[in-house]
């Protein structure tokens, strides 16, 4: 198995807006490819921004959904790709059979390789939940996908690393909204609209416990402890009403940074992945000395999935 070079972007979308948010994927994939990238990736959503949909009917939504891989988002993505010799991965929103799902698709330039739903979408009522995890091949690497809350259930990551997954890609929506955590919340405009003129303000507020402080809590465990490489993306700026703080990074299977993006603006940053630390790592092991006799049961047994974050249930708080 050879290196992989991967790419993480962070972009500010705009709702509803697929032809502009798909020219943005365009351009930081064209940059990816100049610097020698094999792939990469966009957020949650990406094609049609995300937080908005909470706002929408059900009828607007079908407006906004296409079919996988049929449909023109895809073909988009599909050309992308085979324009800049590159691997993409995106979301957008699925349509299939009279159901809508917060899809995700990796493209080459063969075609869509793998379509991923999400296991745990709240933003609408309207979105049904995916019923499957994914492992797929990117040059020699077992790659999987979990969507955004998907990766706050640690079952979900252990569960697509059992399943062979070397690589996970996380795309999200997240940071910057309150929650029972002290520090969390949202991080007010005025810091945006002055991030020109004080930069370290507005990083202040990105880096602590609303945005970076909150991630760095529980993402790097993730990796570490599945000893898998994790490569999450995150919007920067404006995601509907919401303010986010993009820090789109890549982890190794150590849980150590490799790369991140500090920027305000749309930008992507590149890691090469190798091989050699996905057998050095603890994870590697700690999958290896397992004993599921002793907790089969008690991990499958029955249980209410309760996805709903705190700040959906206030509108003015997380």
């Amino acid at each position: 198995m050879k290196n992989l070079k991967v790419a993480a972007a962070q972009f500010e979308p705009k709702d509803g807006d697929k032809k502009y948010n798909i020219g943005v994927i365009e351009q930081l994939t064209a940059a990816a490819k100049k610097e020698g990238a094999d792939v990469i990736s966009f957020h949650e959503l990406s094609i049609t921004a995300y937080t908005f949909l909470k706002d929408l009917n059900k009828e607007q939504i079908i407006n906004l959904a296409e079919e996988v891989p049929g449909g023109s988002s895809c073909q988009q993505l599909i050309n992308i790709s085979k324009k800049h010799d590159i691997t993409i991965l995106a979301g957008l929103v699925e349509i299939d059979q009279g159901k809508l799902y917060n899809t995700y698709v990796c493209a080459d330039s063969k075609g869509i390789k793998v379509k991923f739903r999400k296991i745990h979408p709240f933003i609408s009522p309207y979105l049904s939940a995916g019923e499957e995890y994914v492992v797929f091949d990117i040059q020699g690497w077992k790659c999987g996908i979990l969507i955004c809350y998907d990766n706050n259930v640690i079952e979900n990551v252990r569960a697509t690393t059992l399943l062979g997954a070397d690589v996970i890609f996380a795309p999200h929506v997240t940071g910057c909204t309150p929650s029972a955590m002290p520090g969390r919340g949202y991080v007010d405009d005025a810091f945006w609209q002055n991030r020109a003129a004080d930069p370290e303000a507005l990083h202040r507020e990105f880096d602590g416990p609303k945005g970076r402080g909150w991630i760095m809590r529980w993402l790097p465990a993730r990796a570490y402890d599945n000893g898998v490489y994790y490569v999450f993306t995150n919007p920067i700026g404006y995601d509907g009403e919401h303010l986010k703080n993009g820090n789109s990074l890549i982890l190794d299977p150590y849980g150590e940074v490799l790369t991140e993006i500090k920027s305000f603006e749309n930008s992507m940053v590149i890691a090469t992945l190798t091989p050699d630390k996905l057998k050095l790592a603890g994870g590697y092991r700690y999958r290896n000395a397992r004993k599921p006799e002793l907790y089969r049961d008690i991990i499958g047994s029955k249980h209410q999935s309760i996805t709903k974050p705190i700040w959906m249930n206030d509108e003015n708080s997380d």
